[in-house]
């Protein structure tokens, strides 16, 4: 029978790992795209508002200077006009929203609303977030040689349009950020469906064989007159099989465990008799030097911790090398003297289903079990190991409150 899994699908370190790696990847390129669009829009805009207000500030200009062109026309057929009453007219020259200056050919104000401004050789140009349009009359009427006009809300306009490009790139950004989540979700339903299928699979394989496992166990305790050596072989070869059956249904039985003190120096001294078998049928050396500690989980779960830690070390270590476990300050550590691990590939030997070596055996998820308990009760996992020099497994336990072991 086949045990139910939650409905919702979690995922796991490396799914997340690759669906945020491809968001990184997708955001970073919609990021550069919409930056670039914004950009060039708003450079577009900031020009066609440039234009568009020379435009207007010109055309202002030469309105004004018409009418004082119309105004000297007047004066010359009346006589000369006085100063005052000149001053009267260019203050009162009905004119659009700007400021304006009128200045003589000695670039001397006549009449100015613009302060601290000293006339340039330039039709139109922007200078400290103003607009100033200059237009030159040659032929002086009223005196006046220069007309200047001043805006000062284009920089306020260009600001406000910044603004709102960058709320909307912000915006676009976000909901495209929205739309890479599911697309990456969506591309990693395959692979999900792949893995549950084979979870599945190993599932209902698993709990096929726990019933003749079981029963081989109890047979192997009430079998005589067999030779020892035989017997210890296919008792090691069951056990072999116990282990693996316990490490393929850890991760399918879903269930809650509820943790307790461990004195955990007796379940390593537990379990390394129980693979007795396991070790005495590669000749193997297991050294142990352990200090009493207390460690606070589930002693299902420091079982299956230990078991697959062992299984590994004893899976990779040659025929008559040494096992080495030591536990001290809260340190464990499992030492091997069998084939090592490459630098390079240290990260991928906890990834579900992930084979070192094909020619040991094993299925690929001991390792990753083992990370599993790690995470889930706070025990931090280290590696140390050299390609053809062994490995050593070092697990930090979390201290608890000191108690009379």
């Amino acid at each position: 029978m086949r045990i139910l899994k939650e409905k919702v699908i979690v995922l796991t370190s490396y799914e997340r790992k690759s669906l945020f790696s491809f968001l990184a990847v997708y955001l970073i390129s919609v990021f550069i795209l919409l930056a670039i669009i914004g950009y060039l829009f708003f450079e577009n805009n900031r020009t066609s508002m440039q234009n568009a207000m020379k435009f207007e500030m010109m055309y202002q200009a030469r309105m004004l200077s018409s009418s004082i062109v119309m105004r000297a026309m007047e004066d010359h057929t009346k006589g000369a006009m006085e100063e005052i009453s000149r001053n009267d007219f260019l203050k009162n020259l009905k004119h659009c929203r700007f400021q304006a200056g009128y200045y003589d050919k000695d670039q001397n104000a006549i009449y100015t609303e613009i302060d601290n401004f000293k006339v340039m050789d330039k039709d139109f140009f922007i200078k400290d977030e103003s607009c100033y349009t200059v237009i030159e009359d040659k032929s002086n009427h009223l005196g006046v040689h220069y007309i200047v006009l001043k805006e000062n809300d284009l920089s306020n306009t260009v600001q406000q349009m910044r603004i709102k490009i960058i709320g909307y790139l912000v915006f676009s950004f976000i909901l495209m950020g929205i739309v890479g989540y599911f697309l990456g979700r969506l591309f990693l339903r395959p692979v999900r469906e792949q893995i549950e299928s084979l979870d599945n699979f190993i599932s209902d394989t698993t709990h096929e064989l726990n019933t003749p496992i079981s029963a081989i166990l109890m047979t192997i305790q009430s079998l005589k007159d067999v030779e020892p050596k035989k017997l210890k072989r296919l008792e090691a070869s069951a056990k072999r099989l116990s282990v693996m059956y316990s490490s393929l249904t850890y991760r399918l039985e879903g269930k809650v465990e509820s943790s307790e003190m461990l004195y955990f120096a007796s379940i390593i001294e537990e379990r390394v008799e129980y693979v007795k078998e396991l070790i005495n049928s590669k000749h193997l050396h297991i050294t142990l030097d352990l200090e009493p500690t207390q460690v606070f989980m589930p002693q299902t779960s420091s079982y299956r911790l230990i078991d697959n830690l062992l299984s590994n070390a004893i899976k990779y270590t040659d025929v008559g090398d040494s096992i080495y476990i030591t536990l001290k300050d809260n340190v464990l550590k499992i030492r091997d003297t069998g084939i090592g691990i490459d630098k390079k590939v240290q990260d991928d030997i906890f990834k579900r289903y992930h084979r070192e070596n094909d020619e040991r055996g094993g299925f690929g998820i001991g390792l990753n079990i083992v990370l599993s308990i790690c995470k889930q009760y706070n025990i931090k996992l280290d590696l140390e190991s050299e390609k053809g020099e062994g490995s050593t497994f070092i697990l930090t336990f979390p201290k608890v409150p000191h108690r009379e072991l």
